[in-house]
């Protein structure tokens, strides 16, 4: 079989490779200590499960429109008009099998070669593959700080340039950016009516200060950018594949357009359990940050004290992006040199059953990614055996 330019050009997700390298493990009856992973350890809240088998007692198993029942748009509107300040109407927002899919056919909808777009690095391991499948071309900003700063944006703008990926807070390293930080980015989008904004906002409700977004900083902005969220990380919900898009409803078209022709529509039984989960009680939500926040804080103590990594608290989600450049060049026990952050990770795996992502594959080296959503026995024990690998090495 000859397969296409775009299979090609892109390769597997690497955070979802290591996570299907620790299933292997397990089956073959290793004990693996998995921080690999992106998403809650807790189950769905119940009234959303409910909601769920209700929907299904009630017949609401067939065909839904392409871009989402009603009731769930009208929920996502109403927290984005919370969230933003903006109101949108049901024709500016989809709802997919995803907020990965929306991106995704954000993309497909608007990319020819040679378009270009910003990724600031770290970035989540999916933007580029993402970019190079739909025809376009990466531009990776690398950020010692974590985010983008007006002067590193302005240097990269073309003509080419087509998007700017957000994501705030970040996926690998949980960092958001402040209201004065958006608006020096917001002037210099403004001085470039061709660049649309993708927001990436997954992690917005696992926040542990209050945190701003581009719309609510700059509303001028509104008709060149596109809102992505989802129920999956707030909710507990990333098996049940309800994410959602908002923007202007040229694109918005496109969008549904390409899902009428991919998948049709979203799940009706889910998008029956989201419309409980964004309309419900949402003390679910403020009792896992609680978790989460002193999981946090816990485990940045733990490994800031371990000789050789470093890493600081996230303002959202629940990774930790830790620092791991003092030990590249050393030796382990069995006289292997690390000289990459992969080969650290690598280290972990075998010789201590921890599994993280290195840093790599989010596009800076020195580094690797912590999930910090498991327990905090799990969360103790790998600090304990990390400590004890770092201290191996000569």
């Amino acid at each position: 079989m000859l397969l296409a330019q775009r299979v090609n050009r892109i390769k597997p997700s690497p955070s979802t490779a290591a996570a299907q390298r620790v299933r292997e493990l397990k089956a073959q009856g290793h004990e693996i200590l998995d921080l690999t992973v992106g998403e809650p350890d807790f189950d769905t809240p119940d009234h959303v499960k409910a909601a769920a088998v209700e929907a299904i007692g009630r017949g609401e198993t067939k065909y839904t429109p392409v871009n989402g029942i009603q009731e769930l748009r009208a929920a996502i509107a109403d927290r984005l008009a919370r969230r933003h300040g903006i109101r949108y109407t049901p024709e500016q927002i989809t709802v997919s099998g995803g907020a990965k899919q929306v991106i995704f056919l954000a993309l497909m909808a608007t990319l020819d070669a040679p378009g270009e777009v910003i990724i600031p690095a770290p970035y989540w391991v999916s933007y580029p593959d993402m970019v190079l499948a739909n025809d376009g071309t990466p531009v990776i900003v690398d950020c010692p700080s974590f985010t983008l700063t007006p002067d590193r944006l302005a240097a990269v703008i073309t003509a080419d340039t087509r998007w700017l990926i957000l994501n705030t807070p970040s996926n690998p390293t949980g960092a958001a950016y402040t209201a004065g930080e958006l608006r020096a980015l917001a002037d210099v989008l403004l001085a470039h009516p061709q660049v649309w904004v993708l927001t990436d906002e997954i992690y917005d409700e696992i926040a542990y200060e209050r945190l701003s977004t581009l719309l609510s900083v700059e509303p001028r902005l509104a008709d060149r950018v596109l809102v992505t969220n989802g129920v999956s990380k707030t909710y507990a919900m990333t098996g049940w594949r309800i994410g959602y898009g908002a923007g202007p409803a040229e694109l918005v078209a496109a969008i549904n357009t390409l899902q009428s022709q991919i998948s049709s529509c979203p799940s009706s039984v889910s998008q029956a359990a989201a419309v409980a989960a964004l309309t419900g009680d949402q003390e679910f939500v403020r009792e896992t940050v609680a978790v989460y926040q002193a999981r946090r804080d816990r485990t940045v103590k733990l490994l800031g004290d371990i000789p050789g990594l470093s890493c600081t608290a996230p303002s959202g989600g629940f990774y930790l992006f830790v620092n791991c450049k003092a030990l590249l060049g050393r030796r382990t026990p069995a006289s292997q040199v690390i000289h990459t952050d992969e080969d650290l990770t690598h280290y972990f795996l075998e010789s201590q059953q921890v599994a993280v992502i290195h840093g790599t594959a989010y596009g800076t080296p020195g580094y690797f990614r912590v999930s910090f959503a498991t327990s905090t026995d799990i969360l103790d024990e790998s600090c304990q055996r990390i400590g004890r690998a770092c201290a191996d090495l000569s």
